[in-house]
């Protein structure tokens, strides 16, 4: 059976307010909370908390970048939460991007797909409770062994964009989460990964509103934001929407961002952000289970109807599975 999983913290509310509603998601049919890390929270402590406030969601990071922090951190915040959530967390790993690495941490983002293995390889073996002590492509480490590594094993996903990535997902980790894509895009997704059996975790962002000229305002300014970075534009490239976003490409790159933003039609923001009534979102959701995905992650954008708790529990009630 398909999980069905959320992005935590929900906007709008503060983590702490967070408790109720992560109780009452296994009523609504969620199985899994995942986190992301952007510029909000963190990727693990909202996974903390989640951890203590229900014994039944599975937890995921989406993503933990492997820049940021150093391998063996890495590995001692996931076995961390798998101490927490035994046989409950699933850490994703992905490469993130030279925005959030070297403008807003000052670290060097170089060799993107070297890196992101290596971590992946460290971590795991860490995991798995060895001493590591080996020279890496882009790191090398001494003599680490995890005080408490976990007693059960730890799935690990990678973040994919391209075949490289989605080949090293469906051949190293145990699968891969996706992001930017549409439900009709999963099957050359999962098709590149060479593996059936693996994981396939995608981050869907969902709008739920009726108010069409918001859904749209909304899901421009984001596929502009997002989109315009590289890794995302050679993905989309790959998907074959080249014809649909060079308008995009060539205006943001001139400096005219109103433009750009104005350039994306209502079928790019259809086909990559879920708009329209609870239920409609909720069955478009299910296209992407239908195509491929195993666990789908509802990542909510606020809308005018979101305002408080109150109407995130109605929302989430009407997103959940079935």
């Amino acid at each position: 059976m398909n999980r069905w999983g959320v992005t935590i913290p929900l906007a709008g509310i503060e983590l702490s307010e967070h408790r109720e509603l992560v109780q009452a998601l296994p009523s609504w049919g969620y199985t899994d909370v995942w986190s992301s890390e952007v510029s909000g929270a963190d990727a693990f402590t909202p996974l903390a908390a989640a951890a203590v406030w229900t014994s039944s969601l599975h937890l995921g990071t989406a993503i933990v970048p492997a820049f940021t922090r150093g391998p063996a951190l890495i590995a001692q915040s996931a076995a961390t939460l798998a101490g927490l959530a035994p046989g409950r967390f699933t850490l994703g790993l992905g490469a993130s991007s030279p925005a959030i690495v070297e403008q807003w941490n000052g670290l060097e983002f170089s060799e993107p797909y070297r890196r992101t293995r290596d971590v992946l390889r460290m971590v795991r073996a860490a995991l798995n409770g060895e001493k590591v002590s080996m020279q890496f492509d882009t790191f090398t480490v001494r003599g680490f062994r995890l005080e408490n590594p976990p007693e059960q094993s730890v799935e690990i996903l990678l973040a994919a964009l391209r075949p490289q990535m989605l080949a090293l997902a469906g051949r190293e980790a145990d699968g891969t989460i996706l992001n930017w894509l549409s439900a009709q895009d999963v099957p050359r997704c999962v098709e590149a990964m060479g593996n059936p059996d693996c994981t396939v975790a995608a981050r869907i962002f969902v709008c739920p509103t009726e108010d069409r000229d918001f859904a749209l305002y909304t899901g421009r300014r984001m596929i502009a934001a997002y989109l315009t970075v590289n890794a995302y534009a050679q993905f989309q490239r790959w998907l074959g929407r080249t014809g649909d976003l060079s308008a995009l490409w060539s205006l943001w790159e001139a400096g005219e961002r109103a433009a750009a933003v104005d350039s994306v039609t209502e079928a790019v923001v259809d086909a990559l952000v879920i708009n329209g009534s609870i239920a409609s979102c909720r069955d478009q959701v299910q296209a992407y289970v239908d195509a491929g995905v195993t666990v789908p992650i509802i990542a909510l954008v606020p809308t005018p109807e979101l305002k408080d708790a109150a109407s995130l529990a109605a929302v989430l009630a009407g997103l959940g599975r079935r």
